[in-house]
This record gives C-alpha cells, sequence and structure tokens, in this order.
C-alpha cells in the first residue's frame, strides 16, 4: 500500500490545495501491503481499518448535464485518500422511474467494491411514502432509515433520521441498534451554490455527548463544477474509529448527499 494510505498528511491549506488538482483526475488504486488486519475487520476494509480520512469524490454524469438534470441517472463515487488514489468504488441501485419520479426521495441500494470489484459493503435505503420531514422523522414512516452491511449479508449498524426542529440530524447504531454516534448538520439549512465555504456537519458521542473531532464536511469544488454539475466533493473524518464504525460514516455520507444536497441542486437548477 503507498505511504500515502499508511501515513496521511497533516491538517491544512497545503493538502487541500495539492487535493484540488487531483479532481476528475483520478489516480490508479493502490494494492495492499500485506499487513495483518486489525481484530474483527470485515473481509475488504483492510484499507479503510488503515485510512484516517475518506475523500468521496462523485462522478460527474456528461448525460445529467446534457439533459440539464432531467434524466436522473444512479449515482456513482470514487472512494479516494488524500492523494487522490481510489480504495473502493461505490455504485447506486435505484430503479429509472424511481429516480426521476422520486428524485431524492427515492429507495436505492449502494454497493461499494474493492478495486477489483468484489463487493464489501452494501447500505441499502427502503422507499417511504412521506418521509423526510426533520419534525416527525421520529416516528417509523417519517424518518429515513439506511441498513449498512459489511460483507453483503452480515448487518453492521443502522443510520437513522432523527427528529428535530430546523437543523438535520442522522443517528448511528450499531448493529444491536445502540446508539454510537450523532451527526448534526449546521443551523442554515439552505445550501446554496455561493456558499464556497466547507459545510460542516458535526458529530457527537452519544455516551459523553461531547462534540468530537471526527467530522463530515462537503467541500465546495469550485464555480464549474457546482454550477453547471450534481457532482459533489464530500469528506469524512474518522481518525483512531473501529473499522466498521468508519463503513457507518461512509454510507453516512450518501445518506447526507441524497438528503441535503442532491435537492438543493436540483431547486438550483
Amino acid at each position: 500500500m503507498s505511504s500515502a494510505v499508511t501515513s496521511q498528511p497533516v491538517l491544512g491549506g497545503a493538502r487541500f490545495a495539492g487535493y484540488s488538482s487531483t479532481v476528475g483526475k483520478e489516480k490508479s488504486g493502490f494494492s495492499s501491503s500485506g499487513a495483518a488486519p486489525p481484530m474483527g475487520c470485515p473481509p475488504g476494509l483492510e484499507y479503510l481499518a488503515q485510512m484516517d480520512e475518506v475523500y468521496l469524490n462523485q462522478k460527474v454524469d456528461l448525460l445529467e448535464i446534457l439533459t440539464n438534470t432531467a434524466l436522473e441517472v444512479p449515482n456513482r463515487y470514487s472512494v479516494e485518500n488524500a492523494s487522490g488514489q481510489r480504495a473502493y468504488f461505490a455504485q447506486e441501485e435505484s430503479e429509472c422511474c424511481n429516480r426521476i419520479c422520486c428524485g431524492p426521495n427515492r429507495g436505492f441500494q449502494m454497493h461499494i467494491t474493492m478495486n477489483d470489484g468484489k463487493e464489501v459493503i452494501k447500505c441499502e435505503r427502503e422507499f417511504k411514502c412521506c418521509a423526510g420531514c426533520c419534525w416527525c422523522a421520529n416516528g417509523d414512516h417519517c424518518g429515513w432509515e439506511m441498513t449498512v452491511e459489511a460483507p453483503p449479508g452480515n448487518l453492521i449498524g443502522y443510520i437513522r433520521q432523527n427528529g428535530s426542529k430546523w437543523k438535520m440530524n442522522l443517528a448511528l447504531y450499531d448493529a444491536n441498534r445502540v446508539k454510537l454516534y450523532d451527526i448534526w448538520s449546521k443551523c442554515c439549512p439552505i445550501f446554496c451554490v455561493c456558499c464556497i465555504d466547507d459545510i460542516n456537519f458535526y458529530v457527537h458521542d452519544v455516551k459523553s455527548g461531547n462534540l468530537l473531532s471526527p467530522r463530515i464536511y462537503k467541500k465546495w469544488a469550485g464555480w464549474v463544477r457546482e454550477c453547471c454539475t450534481r457532482a459533489d466533493l464530500l469528506v469524512c473524518e474518522f481518525p483512531g474509529m473501529d473499522v466498521k464504525e468508519k463503513a457507518l460514516f461512509v454510507c453516512a455520507c450518501f445518506m447526507i448527499d441524497v438528503m441535503v444536497f442532491e435537492p438543493q441542486k436540483k431547486n438550483n437548477k
């Protein structure tokens, strides 16, 4: 495995300046170092276990650009390290009619595969007719929920929308439905294309109630990409976390992208 994965660059402007030049210029995936995986690590997540942050680089789709997003296509993401090397690839599976008629309210599966095509994580959000309103999301029929399996067939946890008055709130649960983390958005519910700052989603530990250093944020990808496409660049930081919890956070990014940024981009169009 390349040194970029085993030794992540420190936080700072220089790192982001270097990464921004790789957007749209995906590097080849890295290979295994042969190191023993951590105890309890699901097969295929050895790369993820060694990463303290991942970049979810949504792929630009020419068909959506040509049709001015009138024709919805399945979302695809390259899951990369800070150097732009692809560790995994994520592909949405959903019905065409569901995507066009229901938009961000659609049900879907996300298949996360290794570079050799082997599926290592599957997350699924079922379609619900009237879900999404934060005021009544505590009800089973009104809050979005996603199941996460790693590898497929082995349940490792859930991601669920919680009720709130204003800010978006997601909760992460383990396989026994023990609540682990809360994820809160910023106060402003409108993320417009002119917001050039990073849009943060903050992580709170349920046991201590403390705000943690792990976070999820959407990085502004430049005027052309933000104005002309729906392709987002999400960053997920989770230093020191268990690999299964990292997998939950990666899948939470997909949930956030569909719930928050797809409607915003559609409204901008």
